[in-house]
């Protein structure tokens, strides 16, 4: 007998079978392509094989979570452990073919663990420059008996000349004033509200107001390894401008192509796997009536575990 979901678990794990709806939304991309004929699509396919075909300099921001070099199950399929020597050439293999589609002024991210992230930063040195090395915390992950609990993920910042964009000010995180500093009696670079005193400050690249989507979540799949949709938020709100064109060649179930609709950017997304598919569009189908991404509200970045402060600021809002 199935066992039934709590009406609290909101993780989409939608079969493909129940899913042909959506399945029915992807592409499949064969032929030299246009860039109007890609975008705000999902691409179904290998993206070593459907990237040479998606038209040079088309796009404003790479984000991409390749598979890290560990052996781990994806919908049927699995990824195994390669040797360093030959993830060194897989990642070489597909920044060869992600960088012409980068515009002049574009910039990559690029997601790993600590172990891959040795690699890919000196492999995408040669194709880009490297701006910076972000490191953010994880919640979830069980602890080790022979090693330490590994608790923190990279994502590197490159780009691809020395034009390009970063808007320092829609990536400002909100924190609260602990010691309020006042000069002639008013707040001195801090706000003062009815929910507390606050003061948006410059991010560094040491991330740790990220919660790892779970079941309570809406935005939350059955995929092993989503990325929340917080998280990709950052990423797209410094790295781009609205209208801008957002590639994900690993799509998985699609938080990039989610969170570029959300915020007014357009997206290309390639998932080789149907399933993963299947739930990307169907969270593409429901940003049409949510726009919300959670820990981002009214253009702010809140600390985790401030969720009474955004609530009373949707109030107020609505």
């Amino acid at each position: 007998m199935e066992k039934s979901k709590s009406s609290r678990n909101k993780t989409i794990d939608t079969t493909v079978e129940q899913g042909k709806e959506y399945l029915a939304r992807c592409i499949s991309v064969n032929t030299a392509q246009a860039i109007e004929a890609v975008v705000n699509k999902t691409i179904i396919g290998d993206t070593f094989t459907v990237m040479p075909l998606l038209p040079h300099k088309s796009v404003d921001l790479v984000v991409a979570d390749p598979p890290y070099n560990l052996t781990k199950a994806f919908n049927g399929t699995t990824f195994s452990k390669k040797t360093v020597a030959d993830y060194e050439d897989y990642t070489r293999q597909w920044l060869s073919l992600v960088y012409p589609l980068l515009k002049d002024d574009g910039a990559i991210y690029v997601c790993c663990d600590w172990e891959t992230s040795l690699i890919i930063g000196r492999v995408l040195g040669e194709f880009f420059t490297v701006r910076s090395r972000i490191t953010w915390q994880r919640e979830k992950g069980r602890g080790a008996t022979a090693n330490w609990k590994n608790g923190l993920e990279d994502i590197w910042f490159a780009t691809k000349s020395n034009n390009y964009t970063f808007n320092l000010d829609a990536v400002k995180i909100r924190k609260k004033v602990i010691a309020p500093y006042k000069v002639d009696g008013k707040p001195k670079d801090w706000d003062e509200t009815e929910s507390g005193n606050y003061r948006n400050t410059c991010p560094s690249n040491f991330w740790d107001d990220i919660t790892i989507p779970f079941w309570s979540m809406p935005e939350n799949t059955a995929h092993p390894t989503q990325k929340s949709e917080k998280l990709i938020a950052k990423i797209l709100l410094a790295s781009s401008n609205p209208s801008d064109i957002v590639f994900d060649p690993f799509l998985g179930s699609g938080t990039t192509s989610v969170v570029a609709k959300k915020l007014g950017r357009r997206y290309i997304g390639i998932e080789v796997n149907e399933q993963y598919c299947v739930w990307a569009e169907q969270r593409l189908a429901m940003a049409e009536s949510d726009m919300s991404i959670q820990g981002y509200v009214d253009g702010v970045f809140w600390e985790r575990n401030t969720l009474s402060e955004q609530s009373a600021k949707r109030r107020k809002v609505q």
